[in-house]
């Protein structure tokens, strides 16, 4: 009997661990591949409203999901990019939302700020002059970043030496941004662009996968190393809920039906053995497994 009561305990101080790390934007963190490293590499931090972020949800879904959110009734995302290092090469995924900050008075986003990446570059070793390439899942704000900011103090780009990595379809229809009044993010990129193609590798062990729906060529990149394998999954997937309910497609998808689709595929994909999933706005629980639980599948962070 003690020894239940005691396995209980630690199970009770293990979700609620958990709980605490859905409700605080990601640090630093970094796992191991084999011969690859792979780090969270912050940039700030995204409060949403939960009902606009995931319109298919009500607000019995989040009286029964209070773990999700924090104080003011908002779901905490993490906004950064992904650190992919082999030897001494270093790429890229995704650029944060660089120096600014945004609020909403109405929408899915009530606020969002960056401003941290080169610091955190800094706290792992690098610098930006040290990163070969920065590739994109897709072209919004918050994935673009310092990749159309010149660095402090100066005019010239934040990665200077870096080719900036965009799937075709995306780059293609960079007319949907300039629509959106990004004109100058699109002439900011356009000098560095090299589009890529599904199945390509970009880096050692990095390959593109390109999955429409989100943005129409929304990309995800596939990191293979030691036995394992990681799927940065970009803005397939918003929130760790969406695992369990991956039929709940989010207001920014451009195609939520095609998205729900390849969705429910990758989660199913993120439960098969060796298999890592990272999801670049997942709170502090950016790392992580699929596992199936009671009735559904859920998402189990690596303590990374």
């Amino acid at each position: 009997m003690a020894d239940g009561l005691m396995t209980d305990a630690l199970a009770a101080d293990v979700t609620v661990a958990q709980d605490v790390r859905l409700r605080r934007p990601a640090g630093i963190r970094s796992i191991r591949l084999g011969d690859t490293k792979v780090s969270y590499v912050p940039d700030g931090d995204v409060r949403l409203r939960p009902l606009r972020l995931l319109p298919d949800t009500t607000d019995e879904v989040w009286a029964a999901h209070p773990e999700y959110l924090d104080a003011t009734g908002h779901l905490v995302g993490s906004v950064g990019g992904l650190l992919v290092e082999h030897g001494d090469r270093a790429l890229l995924i995704d650029a944060g939302f660089g120096p600014q900050e945004h609020r909403g008075p109405d929408g899915p986003i009530s606020a969002i700020h960056g401003g941290a990446l080169a610091q955190n570059l800094a706290e792992l070793g690098r610098s930006p002059q040290d990163i070969e390439a920065v590739a994109f899942t897709h072209l919004h704000s918050d994935h673009l970043g310092w990749a159309c900011h010149p660095a402090p103090g100066g005019d010239r780009p934040v990665f200077a030496h870096a080719d900036y990595l965009i799937s075709e379809q995306e780059w293609e229809r960079r007319d949907l941004l300039e629509a959106q009044g990004m004109t100058e993010q699109v002439a900011a990129l356009a000098p560095r662009v090299r589009t890529v193609t599904d199945g390509q590798e970009v880096f050692p062990g990095v390959h593109v996968r390109i999955t429409p729906g989100h943005t129409v060529g929304h990309a995800e990149y596939v990191i293979t190393g030691g036995g394992r394998r990681l799927i940065a999954f970009g803005d397939a997937v918003h929130s760790p809920i969406q695992i369990d309910h991956p039929e709940w497609s989010s207001a920014f998808d451009h195609d939520p039906a095609l998205t729900a689709d390849h969705r429910s595929r990758l989660v199913a994909e993120l439960a098969e053995p060796g298999t890592i999933g990272f999801g670049v706005h997942f709170a502090d629980v950016v790392f992580g497994h699929v596992r199936q639980e009671g009735d559904g599948p859920a998402w189990r962070p690596l303590d990374a």
